[in-house]
């Protein structure tokens, strides 16, 4: 009896380690993606493709009773011809939104990991022997500790990182600063700038600042209105249409009958920024303040450059991604797109009706789902920001950034200490 039992546990346990899984099966079949549902675009169509199905076979129920629903069938090639049309390009306008949405995150990515790097490596304190003779008086000399630099470029790459996360939420129109991913990397320094504003003068906050703009009151012909926060959502630009209420009523206030003045009240304040474009400020501000204190003399003018370019290549990245989701598929393609859609799909039962009889139902139900599943995936890729389950893995890319961010602050070596010299800007010779 032993060796029996031992048998059968010696099988249990190859079972599970024997068994085929659906991603080793791909390699030699199609059906394990032909009966997936999981992941498919069946449930995002199945109620269109079932009203379809219940219409042919309304059609076939009249139709055996002798009733008269046939059409000719010189209708619908011509349909064909224009719903396929219609359809390549939907489906093609949409795939070029998604793969520029993650090529832009990609080039956002890579700039983010090479100013990280450089920060890191490149930005190190003066060297402390006499100054070299050929550029006496040009040597900076920085009264920064190598603890002190090391605090500054830490929170650097912090900005670094908290950029990505921050562009993430500006996409998918997330206003504010209070989210879990953002509040665990963004320096504490810039949250208190956000609530009071980098212009304050005895404790209160500048007229332009964030914290003048927070929860001011406006009235404007009896209304009130509130700015809830300093960040703005992913949207069209709002120009100023709240002036004076007797301007607003002359088409040309300048040239009318009686000469009148705008009045610019508080609301003129109620001004945003996107929170990416802060800490893009503060990055460019740290290269500023680097070079100012002598740090970035091993990489001279060039590397200033440089690292200055990424900045503004970031920003690039995060103006390229907001076009895409600023600027949806115009609402009278996609309505058109359906309707010729479903016209095509209603016409076609009326004419395979004759031919195909009662078989005439699952064909048509056939064609109902390719056609359907076509613009379902257009529809779902289009906009790639949000957290649809297809749309692009953001959290994922932030999350992995920021592992390599703070894998390079935690193991890898700073760069050396001046070793290298000076570099006055004037090349070689």
């Amino acid at each position: 009896m032993e060796p029996r039992k031992s048998s059968k546990l010696s099988l249990a346990a190859l079972t599970p380690s024997m068994r085929i899984k659906r991603h080793q099966l791909r390699k030699y079949s199609w059906l394990p993606d032909v009966l997936r549902i999981k992941g498919s675009i069946i449930t995002r169509i199945i109620g269109p493709v079932l009203t379809v199905t219940i219409f042919s076979a309304l059609v076939a129920y009249f139709w055996s009773r002798g009733e008269k629903v046939v059409l000719t069938n010189s209708i619908v090639p011509l349909l064909s011809v224009v719903v396929g049309l219609i359809l390549v390009f939907r489906n093609g306008t949409s795939y070029d939104r998604y793969w520029e949405g993650r090529k832009c995150f990609a080039t956002l990515t890579s700039n983010v990991r090479n100013f990280s790097r450089m920060i890191w490596v490149h930005v190190c304190l003066p060297p402390t022997e006499e100054q070299p003779t050929h550029i006496k008086g040009r040597t900076p000399v920085s009264t920064l500790t190598a603890t002190e630099l090391r605090r500054q470029k830490v929170e650097a790459l912090q900005y670094c990182v908290a950029f990505a996360y921050a562009v993430k939420h500006y996409l998918r129109g997330e206003e504010g600063i209070q989210h879990d991913d953002l509040t665990a990397i963004l320096p504490p320094r810039l949250a208190s700038y956000i609530e009071t504003g980098y212009n304050s003068t005895r404790g209160r906050a500048s007229p332009t600042s964030y914290a003048a703009t927070e929860n001011t009151v406006v009235e404007s012909e009896g209304n009130l209105r509130t700015s809830s926060d300093a960040t703005k959502r992913v949207r069209r630009k709002r120009s100023k249409k709240f002036l004076d209420g007797r301007a607003a009523k002359s088409s040309t206030p300048l040239l009318g009958d009686s000469h009148q003045t705008i009045m610019f009240h508080p609301y003129a304040n109620q001004t945003s920024i996107p929170l990416p474009l802060v800490i893009a400020h503060e990055l460019s501000g740290a290269v500023f303040r680097f070079k100012r204190e002598g740090l970035l003399e091993t990489v001279g003018p060039a590397g200033t450059n440089a690292m200055s370019g990424l900045v503004q290549s970031m920003v690039d990245q995060m103006t390229s991604m907001e076009r895409v989701a600023n600027t949806p598929i115009p609402a009278p393609y996609g309505i058109h797109l359906k309707q010729c859609v479903t016209l095509y799909l209603f016409a076609l039962p009326l004419t395979l009706i004759k031919e195909l009889g009662w078989s005439m139902i699952p064909i048509v139900t056939v064609v109902a789902f390719t056609l359907m599943g076509i613009e379902g995936i257009a529809d779902e890729i289009e906009m790639p920001f949000g957290y649809d389950k297809h749309d692009l893995p953001l959290d994922t890319y932030c999350d992995d950034l920021k592992e390599e961010v703070q894998y390079m602050i935690e193991r890898l070596p700073e760069g050396g200490h001046g070793a290298f010299g000076y570099d006055d800007g004037e090349g070689d010779d």
